[in-house]
């Protein structure tokens, strides 16, 4: 329990700010589990859409900045290696 008034609110701040940092790594990991899912074959569109969501959580401090290069290296790597496939 809050023993100040700017301890409640921030007691408050943290519970909304949780609840939409969590909605948006729910979402990543939704996105992920469909551009590379059980041997589906990623679609750039999809990679675009999972590197721009990527992108807007490291802006806002959600991942950390070299997690969310990690993961764009990942999906422009599978990317590559389907079209060199089916090329």
């Amino acid at each position: 329990m809050a023993n100040t008034k700017s301890a409640s609110k921030r007691a408050r701040q943290t519970t909304v700010r949780s609840l939409r940092n969590r909605s948006v790594l729910t979402r990543l990991r939704k996105m992920q589990k469909g551009v590379s899912g059980a041997g589906a074959k990623p679609e750039a569109k999809d990679v675009r859409a999972m590197i721009s969501a990527i992108d807007k959580a490291a802006k806002r401090g959600i991942i950390h900045r070299n997690a969310a290069n990690r993961r764009k290296a990942r999906l422009n790597k599978s990317l590559a290696g389907s079209t060199a496939a089916t090329a």
